[in-house]
């Protein structure tokens, strides 16, 4: 902890009373945690929700004292991690020496000067796995758009950082699965502290989920184990990997972080993308801009990782898709130590939520912040590091997010430079509160051939 720290000006903080939590959060989640942020405006404060009273912490100077300056101190462990690691384990996305362990094994795997010199491969990927789109949607019959994303991106990632290792039709196994496990955690999550034992509606859906996952991938390390082949993909390297105690990774372990890292790589992008469409639909000017960019930097020819650079107005886009719908929208901490953040008292083992979500909304960083503007990044983008944080920040930042702002770009370009979404009147999907941000409603829509649109 850090010797900064003074105990004897710090005041407790205010308390919002159970009627006034439970009511809003009964009604609409989402909408009540939006206002009871807005009211605190930036100041730290405490939920009653029974005997469970969780820290609710907005401004970003707060955050990032959380995230990044006393990082050790504010660990993800407690139970609102506990439905998380019964599917992830205890690897990347744990605390400590299995972190530590994983990062180290990992972030060579990430670097941006790796991803950089993958480029022209994801470029040729995800050209390939557009034109099965293109093919697919060519009847201009509507699509489920999260499912038709969700497959060029598994595509895209299973050959660039899996090395192919995993059959298209048994990973596409994995995209309802995906959807299962993200909607049946809203209980648990909604009842943290109900033993895990202690059987809750969803628990079935999500045991199912993870099964299919396990199904789909445990072979396959099983198989790299087995067979080691030298090579430099995901599997591969942790198969070879060693712990913390410099023995060589048990199947679980590599288990664990297989399974996050695939899923990590490919939701964060496949949900992104499934909310670019409705938005784009219900901003036309945004649409007609994004349109000419990509028409002026492609031209006739196919997307190639040359033109990633050049597409800025792709990049604003993207960003600010992960500013109003972060994948990753509630990233909940424990405070090991006492501690003061701004001047309020943070007693050892409270809960603190922190969430992007509510952050990125915030009217004294984003000026009109409901409103969905990409010209806030083309401007110069969040005015404090910790105003934007969709992942995360400080020791735990994702390891795939300049994966994530390469994919995104070439897969937005490659589908937009042969197929648009024809016009409706159908407007942007609600939220609905899941572990992930996913639109209320299934998105369908329907495309066209660019070409038919140029010759009208």
């Amino acid at each position: 902890m850090s010797s900064d720290v003074d105990f004897g000006r710090a005041r407790k903080a205010r308390r919002v009373p159970l009627h006034r939590t439970v009511r809003r959060l009964i009604r609409d989640p989402m909408a009540g945690l939006q206002s009871i942020a807005q009211e605190a405006d930036g100041e730290i404060v405490r939920l009653q929700l029974g005997w469970f009273r969780p820290y609710l912490v907005t401004h970003p100077d707060h955050v990032q004292r959380i995230l990044r300056d006393e990082a050790t101190n504010y660990v993800r462990q407690g139970m609102f991690w506990s439905p998380l690691s019964r599917l992830f384990g205890q690897g990347i996305l744990s605390d400590g020496p299995p972190w530590e362990s994983s990062r180290r094994n990992l972030q060579p795997l990430f670097t941006a000067k790796r991803v950089d010199a993958l480029m022209a491969r994801m470029a040729a990927v995800a050209h390939e796995a557009v034109d099965d789109l293109a093919r697919h949607v060519r009847s201009g019959e509507p699509v489920d758009v999260a499912t038709e994303m969700s497959r060029v991106v598994n595509r895209t990632i299973i050959r660039v950082f899996f090395a192919d290792r995993i059959p298209p039709a048994e990973a596409d196994q994995i995209i309802p699965a995906l959807y299962d496990i993200a909607t049946s955690m809203v209980v648990r999550m909604a009842l943290p502290w109900a033993p895990q034992r202690l059987p809750l509606p969803g628990d079935r859906a999500f045991h199912r989920g993870v099964g299919t996952i396990d199904d789909v991938l445990l072979p396959v390390i099983r198989d790299v184990r087995r067979h080691p082949d030298g090579g430099d993909d995901v599997i591969a390297t942790l198969c070879a990997a060693t712990g913390p105690d410099g023995a060589e990774l048990t199947e679980r372990q590599v288990r664990d972080d297989v399974v996050t890292m695939f899923i990590t790589a490919t939701e964060t992008t496949s949900l992104t993308l499934t909310w670019l469409w409705p938005i784009l639909r219900a901003h036309p000017d945004v649409a007609r801009r994004l349109y000419d960019e990509i028409d002026s930097v492609l031209g006739d020819d196919r997307v190639r990782h040359t033109h990633v650079p050049r597409l800025h107005y792709v990049r604003a886009v993207l960003d600010e898709l992960l500013r109003l719908y972060p994948v990753g929208w509630i990233f909940p901490r424990t405070a090991l130590a006492a501690d003061v953040l701004g001047d309020t008292r943070i007693e050892a083992g409270a809960t603190l939520l922190i969430s992007p979500f509510l952050t990125h909304r915030m009217a004294e960083f984003w000026p009109d912040p409901q409103r969905f503007d990409p010209e806030r990044f083309v401007a110069g983008g969040a005015p404090h590091r910790y105003a934007y944080f969709p992942f995360g920040g400080g020791p735990h930042q994702c390891l795939g997010r300049h994966v994530f702002q390469v994919e995104a770009q070439l897969i937005v370009a490659s589908v937009l430079s042969r197929i648009r979404p024809v016009p409706s009147s159908a407007g942007v999907p609600a939220l609905k509160v899941a572990a992930t941000l996913l639109p209320e409603e299934r998105v369908r829509m329907a495309f066209e051939p660019v070409a038919s649109r140029r010759a009208a």
